[in-house]
């Protein structure tokens, strides 16, 4: 049964009244950046050992570097827009717009007929899916129930391993073709996200944190209703959310917070906030997954294995391992709690680095005597990296910035991690083709040994977030929290009682208060 919901925006919404359905629809819906990211990365990886691709191109080092890292440019210049965007038009509208510009770059990169048409192609893809990428981490973080949300924001980014598979298995599957569709064709099924985002996007309600701060209170009661309670106004836990939202936008806007991107440094609590939110987006982009995200073929080349066929299928077998392994990290994320993941991850990832340059050195000092048990040593330690990384940054990348940033900042902060991010990511996707040509296995000490950095930054700075919404949040950076009404999960729970007549009279004033 679908309720015609007002939004507050050009975009209506028919929602359901089942939250479960709700909350399926806000995931899927809010997965096509992460997949089409995905599908990119994946089949960016099997176009390169396609002959097909890369003989149309003429392609060398300096050419795959530009043509595979030109999506970042897009991603560079989307954040500086995106979280301006979401303020402004909302966050759906945001969504939508995205995603049409993201298969407009899918359509001129499948078109494409050289390198400078298919490196705009990817700028605007880029651009596109920075866009709506944005837009549907704040979405999300602002839109789930707090008792769902690790799982809910957290699986937005573990569909970047879907995409993936999709990706691996398409570009196993059209290999073997000897005509250029054998890469436009993987090109072409990239857009399946975004339409499906498009199509979703009616039966969604609006933020209700955006709709409480532009005075749209009625429809944000609703929206919450209907993301906790299956549309009951009345339900203990809506009147709880709902009074810590007003409770809280309403202090920020008499603290004169702003929705301005300067907010992110105008104080010291928030460039506290911005600096550990934002450091998922660096941290992850320079942890060394880059290397086998986008240049497989390279990575096994330096362990032995050369068979275009054999890649391919290395390529799909990858992304169902970092696809269990997301989605065991999410279940850590969750239950364990997102800082103490994030360590054990990084410990993980600096063991492997270290032993895979280890055995990459001993079987590029004597390629054609090296075992058997090297080359594949080599290859299985890659594959437990690739594993150890999505545990911990796949889901958190997401999941972790939007928390920590309180509403005045979050979509312009987390616009500025996915800045930073892409502008790193262009860097080191131009790079590592170079440096795994020039220094080999030695790429993979440096990548460890700035790791162990990161490491050290996260065990210092990083807070804890795991079960509170993220109103709550605010008193580890605050020190109080901005609303009297008691922590929701307790209430949901059933470990606190309210006197819902005398909230709801309250909030009735406040409300009254607030429209006047």
């Amino acid at each position: 049964m679908l309720k015609r919901s007002a939004t507050g925006t050009w975009l209506p919404a028919w929602v359901p009244e089942s939250t479960v359905n709700v909350s399926i629809l806000l995931l899927f819906c809010s997965m096509v950046q992460s997949a089409t990211n995905g599908y990119d990365g994946s089949m960016m990886n099997g176009l390169n050992i396609l002959p097909s691709y890369t003989n149309y191109f003429n392609l060398n080092a300096a050419t795959t570097g530009l043509n595979t890292a030109s999506i970042f440019i897009g991603g560079f210049w989307g954040p500086i827009f995106s979280g301006i965007m979401s303020d402004r038009l909302g966050r759906r509208p945001t969504l939508f717009w995205g995603a049409v510009i993201t298969l407009i770059g899918i359509l001129l990169q499948t078109a494409a007929q050289n390198i400078a048409m298919f490196v705009v192609a990817r700028i605007v893809l880029g651009f596109g899916s920075a866009v709506s990428g944005i837009a549907g981490a704040v979405y999300l973080s602002e839109t789930f129930s707090s008792r769902w949300r690790a799982w809910g924001v957290g699986l937005l980014n573990d569909f970047y391993y879907v995409g993936a598979l999709l990706a691996a298995g398409i570009t196993l599957g059209t290999g073997t073709w000897n005509t250029t569709w054998a890469w436009r064709a993987p090109s072409l099924f990239q857009g399946i996200f975004s339409i499906l985002c498009i199509i979703i996007l009616p039966f969604i309600p609006e933020s209700p944190r955006w709709l409480v701060h532009e005075g749209y209170l009625d429809e944000a009661r609703l929206a919450v209703a209907q993301t906790n309670a299956n549309g009951d106004l009345s339900d203990p836990v809506v009147l709880v959310v709902y009074k810590e939202i007003i409770d809280t936008l309403k202090w920020e806007k008499e603290e004169g917070r702003t929705m301005s991107p300067k907010e992110i440094v105008k104080s010291p609590g928030a460039r506290k906030r911005f600096l550990i939110g934002m450091s998922p987006g660096p941290f992850s982009c320079i942890a060394g997954n880059i290397i086998a995200s986008y240049y497989l073929g390279a990575e096994l080349d330096t362990a032995g294995i050369t068979s275009n066929i054999q890649q391919l299928k290395a390529n799909v077998v990858l992304n169902v391992w970092c696809l269990g392994c997301c989605l065991a990290g999410t279940h850590l994320v969750a239950k364990w709690g997102r800082r103490p993941t994030a360590i054990l991850s990084q410990v993980l990832l600096i063991a492997c680095l270290f032993i895979i340059g280890g055995l990459s050195k001993v079987y590029a000092d004597n390629p054609t005597g090296a075992s058997n048990a090297i080359v594949y040593g080599d290859v299985a330690v890659m594959f437990l990296f690739q594993g150890f990384y999505s545990i911990a940054w796949t889901p958190l990348l997401t999941l972790y910035p939007p928390e920590v940033m309180n509403y005045s900042i979050r979509a312009n902060g987390y616009a500025a991690t996915s800045f930073s991010l892409n502008a790193l990511a262009l860097l080191f996707v131009f790079i590592m083709p170079i440096g795994l040509t020039n220094i080999g296995w030695k790429m993979y000490m440096v990548n460890a040994s700035w790791d162990i950095v990161i490491l050290g930054l996260i065990w210092y700075y990083w807070v804890e977030t795991k079960g509170k919404s993220v109103e709550e949040i605010d008193a580890l950076f605050d020190g109080e929290k901005h609303s009297l009404v008691p922590d929701v999960e307790l209430v949901r729970r059933g470990e606190v009682q309210i006197d819902d007549k005398a909230l709801e009279v309250h909030i009735i004033g406040e409300v009254t208060t607030m429209k006047g």
